[in-house]
């Protein structure tokens, strides 16, 4: 019998707040063709001749705004889920980042050392995005190609639509404003270029990237299409939270360069809406599953800075699914779905 094992993965974090341990791991990430998808050439103009020259330090500061002393908060919270997911499974659940110190090598080895010749690899991306998700399984192709050819792989896909995954969701949101006075629920994702979009299109053209393709349901390009799972996403939240039309909206953060990101950018809406008079805003944060600095520093931090200055009043934001009972258990309820079908496909 092939013994199976699980592999959950991340981005990945500086091994330290230090402008050092932070250009190694900007250099790592920034250099993947997938996040930064122009000739390599320009990609090293780009990163190692301007990036790196600038926002090592920059970032190194904001890192340091929210280090706790166990670590990186993406880490830790990521560790303490797989500690979860494993206690309620009886196979092996290791951890590993795309970027950084803990490796995806590291990962597949540690599963492989405990006998496992087939694993099921979970990206911790509800949506599918060129820049998170495909990277991970091509890495893992890469890696397995390379030193695991024994590894029998199995993918899993965007898990924004699971209704266990809604429920978990909702349920974070729902317990974290219940106490909360809020006139407007903000829904921000990170951003990618709207190339990444169009690059992901398996039809080929069938994306216009106006706002409308996103909300015909059944279209093939959907299943990898991050700006429909996205708004599909807060769609789902909406109705379950039941939400009044007008009082919720989605935006994108963390755009980098001069080339046109998704929009509308959650950092201008904040503004805009401060000024339009909005005094008690909250935000929801559901591209990423553990707290980080994009969540921590970026939209807890910072986004409340730029509602106050505008008259804002009142900044609440919902944390990450992070290490919720609901949420392991979502990721227990792909792993046993998984066996489920390989036992009946050795009985057939």
């Amino acid at each position: 019998m092939n013994k199976k094992g699980v592999l959950l993965v991340n981005l990945g974090s500086p091994d330290s707040p230090t402008p050092r341990d932070v250009k190694k791991y900007l250099d790592e990430f920034l250099m993947d063709p997938r996040v930064i998808d122009v000739p390599r050439w320009a990609r090293i103009l780009l990163v190692r001749g301007i990036i790196l020259n600038t926002r090592p330090k920059q970032s190194a500061k904001a890192y340091a705004k929210i280090w706790w002393e166990e670590g990186s908060p993406l880490i830790v919270l990521s560790e303490r889920l797989q500690k979860k997911v494993q206690e309620k499974l009886n196979v092996p659940v290791a951890l590993a980042m795309r970027y950084g110190s803990m490796t995806l090598k590291k990962g597949l080895q540690e599963l492989v050392d405990q006998g496992c010749t087939e694993i099921k690899t979970i990206p911790l991306y509800p949506q599918f995005a060129m820049a998170t998700t495909e990277t991970i399984d091509v890495k893992v192709d890469e890696l397995v190609a390379a030193h695991f050819p024994q590894v029998k792989i199995t993918r899993t896909p965007a898990f924004y639509h699971r209704e266990d995954y809604k429920e978990a969701l909702a349920n974070s949101i729902a317990e974290s404003l219940a106490n909360a006075d809020y006139e407007h629920i903000l829904f921000s994702y990170h951003g990618v270029p709207e190339r990444h979009i169009r690059k992901s299109d398996i039809t080929n053209g069938n994306c216009k990237m106006n706002g409308k393709c996103c909300f015909k349901m059944g279209s093939p390009q959907h299943e990898f299409c991050y700006r429909h799972q996205c708004e599909i996403t807060t769609v789902n939240m909406a109705k379950k939270l039941g939400l009044k039309n007008g009082t919720y909206s989605t935006t994108f953060q963390s755009r980098l360069g001069f080339d046109p990101w998704l929009q509308p950018y959650t950092d201008r809406t904040i503004e805009r809406m401060g000024k339009a008079g909005i005094k008690k805003m909250a935000i929801v944060t559901p591209a990423f599953v553990s707290d980080c600095l994009e969540t921590l520093e970026e939209i807890a931090m910072e986004g409340e800075e730029i509602f106050q200055e505008v008259g804002g009043e009142e900044f609440t934001v919902v944390p990450c699914l992070n290490d919720r009972d609901d949420f392991a258990q979502v990721l227990v309820n792909m792993v046993e779905e998984w066996r489920i079908v390989n036992v009946d496909k050795a009985i057939a």
